[in-house]
């Protein structure tokens, strides 16, 4: 027979889990029994800091999804000196080169060869920075290699965002689910950790 005490903890993990995943619940749920008083409630204010990360970078990745879309519909002829080195494009986005060769061998950013005396080197024209840009913003915000292939898919085929605009939307929904989850176990994990 559950005690009352049980089906408390019970709400208290599946809302948990509904937030976070099942194993950082458990996780979380064997922590603040074993922790000082003092302490028990930092694995759980960790969770909410780490969902209000998770929404502000799709938050960032639809306001420059967003910002890509109306450069993109600006009718400017590329010049042949609107290009950017391996190192230029690294830092412009805050990535590492191998970032971009790795994007590269995924074929989701495809940058020019051109020759020089030591051989060849990577030379990105606007197209391919677009690409790039699209790649860092849906990398950050979460989005998996085979995520980004369909994003870029569609911008290739359709020359269109709007289907990654409602991916995100629907990410930015399921976050702000999750937290209020969170919020639920939350008040009954404060009991758990400090009954009055």
């Amino acid at each position: 027979m559950f005690s009352a005490r049980h089906i408390r903890d019970l709400h208290a993990y599946r809302d948990l889990a509904v937030a976070v995943g099942p194993v950082e619940a458990r996780r979380v749920m064997r922590e603040i029994r074993v922790l000082p008083p003092a302490d028990a409630p930092v694995p759980v204010a960790l969770l909410h800091v780490e969902l209000a990360c998770e929404r502000d970078h799709a938050l960032e990745a639809r306001r420059a999804l967003l910002l890509i879309r109306a450069e993109s519909e600006i009718d400017v002829e590329p010049a042949e000196s609107d290009t950017m080195t391996i190192t230029e494009l690294a830092g412009a986005l805050g990535v590492r080169a191998s970032a971009l060769r790795f994007w590269e061998k995924e074929r989701l950013v495809t940058p020019r060869r051109v020759a020089t005396n030591a051989g060849s080197a990577r030379r990105y024209p606007l197209a391919a920075i677009r690409e790039a840009r699209i790649v860092a913003t849906l990398r950050a915000a979460g989005y998996r290699i085979p995520d980004v292939r369909r994003a870029l898919t569609d911008l290739r085929d359709l020359q269109d965002i709007d289907v990654s605009l409602r991916a995100l939307d629907s990410r930015i929904d399921d976050i702000a689910a999750r937290t209020l989850s969170l919020l639920r176990a939350g008040a009954v994990l404060a009991e758990i950790i400090a009954p009055r």
